[in-house]
């Protein structure tokens, strides 16, 4: 793979703007074309363009370092390192890049770790652009420069928080900034605060485009951020007025689907839906050449089955065994991973209940896949894979050439489909509420954090979301007809009255609610890691965690790796993996900027 030589930040020079900007992501109905001059930029289309620019980096596809590596749906970094999945395919397929990802194995040249950082850096300067760019337009009304600043300053406080959770500490730049060789010694969560404050004050509630930012997503990241603060405090208000009143870039009021697929369905009708909080916008058969489909996740179909390539991101046998439920519907918290009783696997596999959650978010032996018909066994590429497909990026047989793209010559466009990226979902905030509720010192209500986790959990429970056997799957309502046979002992109830009254027993049950919910969406690893506490501390300073992310994960690894040999010499070291390094091209550059004197620090232990 090419090396790439960067600055900490890439100021887009307005020449550049071209294609960069014009090339990718149809969400604001937008499609500018041609090289743009500096006085083609400088009027109100050229600042919606470069905006355009900025929004079309939430996929983490285009622009300089994105692709698979730098996916917005982190499903390398967010999930495959916490466990959720396996990195799948062959293993020598990515064995030398990718494998060392998930088992903390890279070194500071992996281009993984390098990609998706200087992606995410071009996002903040297309967005410092933009904030650049404005006074410059003497055509753009006042009302609309108000708008389009507070929605380059929410995205650039999206792409920092991403930045912030994944790397630790990174050179902070604004609109004001001339002089790119940065230090990244100093905390910058005061910054991501500032920026999602600005949106919320200036973004309207709603938007003439579904896939723009509005006010409520704001809130939202505004209310994340102090998540991953534990200002739990400052955010249990956000979560009330969101949870009370917040509504879509579309004006619906936010609410969970009935059916949980429709999350994860790539039809036009049921994307951007009331439960869809931001979303990374994808579409296909275009007219783009297939430039505005989900490439990122383009490797993550099953082997030769749906979208026929490539095998990668195998949901792993311990997220499987997570979804074992009770006699009572309830999770095993602590037992769910038993050897001699895994889900669909070995000699004796569990024949007990299972959360009907689990045949939507993993593809498994025996059980229909949409409309595919039951997962063939060569759609696992090879034996250290497990048994288990991904699915919910995957569409359905019917679907193909309509939702995934038809370009010819395009030579993964059956992997590229209209997909949008849940990059926040309904359900996420109230789960994030009913943290703030236990965590809070004062405001807090267990009974209300219960009603939170409930919500989802009876969501899980509607039979009419449920797979079933002998039945037909309808994409255009994500379901099957329900006249056949549950395709296993599906159980799942809602924590009794007054469960929650035990601090203790609510956070574990929040947590683990957290991780089947919101499994294969990237999310795991960055939860583990704010619930150590990691996220609160200066990661070049001394203080770290409790251990718990390090006890989780190794966990996993001591366990799954019975099944995936690819996990050999996997571990996590406490004080260390909680963020991934800072990559050596960018240290080395910015020593070479500053006559061998770097301003860029290490993180720690690497």
């Amino acid at each position: 793979m090419k090396k790439i030589h960067l600055k900490v930040i890439v100021p887009l020079v307005l020449v550049a703007l071209c294609l960069a900007y014009s090339c990718k992501k149809n969400l604001l109905s937008q499609t500018p074309q041609g090289q743009l001059l500096p006085a083609q930029i400088s009027n109100a289309a050229g600042v919606n363009g470069i905006l355009i620019g900025a929004y079309s980096l939430l996929d983490g596809v285009g622009g300089i370092g994105g692709g698979s590596n730098a996916s917005g749906s982190n499903w390398m970094f967010g999930s495959i390192a916490a466990g959720d999945a396996y990195k799948g395919s062959q293993p020598s397929d990515g064995g030398q890049d990718a494998l060392p990802v998930g088992n903390f194995t890279a070194n500071t040249s992996n281009v993984y770790v390098r990609d998706r950082y200087t992606l995410l850096f071009d996002g903040v300067a297309r967005s410092n652009d933009v904030l650049r760019t404005i006074p410059l337009a003497k055509d753009l009304a006042a009302s609309d420069a108000k708008t389009i600043a507070a929605e380059a300053k929410f995205l650039r406080g999206f792409y920092y928080l991403e930045l912030r959770k994944m790397y630790g500490q990174v050179p902070y730049a604004d609109e004001t900034t001339t002089d790119y060789n940065l230090p990244n010694t100093a905390e910058i969560w005061p910054k991501i605060e500032a920026d999602f404050k600005a949106a919320i004050a200036d973004l309207p509630a709603t938007q003439p485009q579904k896939g723009r930012a509005n006010s409520w997503a704001a809130m939202a990241y505004l209310a994340k951020t102090y998540m991953f603060e534990h200002k739990y405090d400052d955010a249990l208000p956000l979560f009330h007025q969101l949870i009370s009143s917040g509504v879509t870039a579309r004006g619906q009021k936010y609410a969970l689907n009935p059916i949980f697929q429709t999350n994860f369905s790539p039809e036009g009708s049921q994307k951007n839906s009331a439960e869809s909080v931001f979303a990374a916008q994808n579409s296909v058969n275009d007219g783009s050449n297939g430039q505005n489909g989900n490439a990122g996740d383009d490797l993550n179909f099953p082997y030769g089955g749906p979208g026929g390539c490539c095998g990668w991101f195998n949901p792993s046998q311990s997220l499987g065994n997570s979804f074992k439920t009770d006699v009572n519907g309830l999770p095993l918290f602590d037992t769910f991973d038993t050897v001699g009783q895994d889900v669909s696997n070995g000699a004796t596999p569990w024949t007990g209940n299972v959360d009907p959650r689990l045949d939507i978010t993993v593809g498994r032996p025996g059980i229909p896949f949409l409309d595919w018909g039951n997962p063939a066994p060569g759609w696992i590429r090879d034996p250290t894979d497990g048994v288990f497909n991904p699915r919910k990026n995957v569409y359905s047989q019917s679907e193909k050439g309509s939702n995934s793209d038809n370009t010819p010559g395009v030579w993964n466009n059956v992997q590229l489909t209209s997909n949008n990226i849940n990059l926040m979902r309904y359900s996420d905030i109230l789960l994030m509420a009913a943290e703030a509720e236990i965590e809070a010192t004062t405001g807090g209500n267990p009974a209300t954090a219960l009603d939170d986790v409930n919500q989802v959990r009876t969501r899980a429970a509607n039979p009419a979301g449920w797979v079933y056997k002998n039945s037909t799957y309808a994409p255009g309502t994500s379901t099957y007809t329900v006249n056949g046979t549950p395709a296993d002992k599906y159980k799942v109830s809602p924590y009794p009255a007054g469960a929650f009254a035990d601090k203790a027993y609510a956070r574990k049950a929040i947590r683990f609610e957290r991780k089947i919910e919101l499994a294969m969406e990237g999310m795991r690893f960055f939860d583990l890691q704010r619930w150590d506490g990691t996220s609160v501390a200066l990661p070049n300073g001394a203080a770290t965690g409790d251990g718990s992310m390090a006890a989780e994960i190794n966990a996993f690894f001591t366990y799954d790796v019975r099944i995936n040999s690819q996990l050999q010499g996997a571990k996590f070291t406490k004080g260390v993996n909680e963020y991934y390094f800072i990559p050596q091209s960018q240290i080395d550059l910015s020593k070479s900027l500053a006559g061998g004197k770097g301003v860029l620090v290490q993180n720690k232990g690497y």
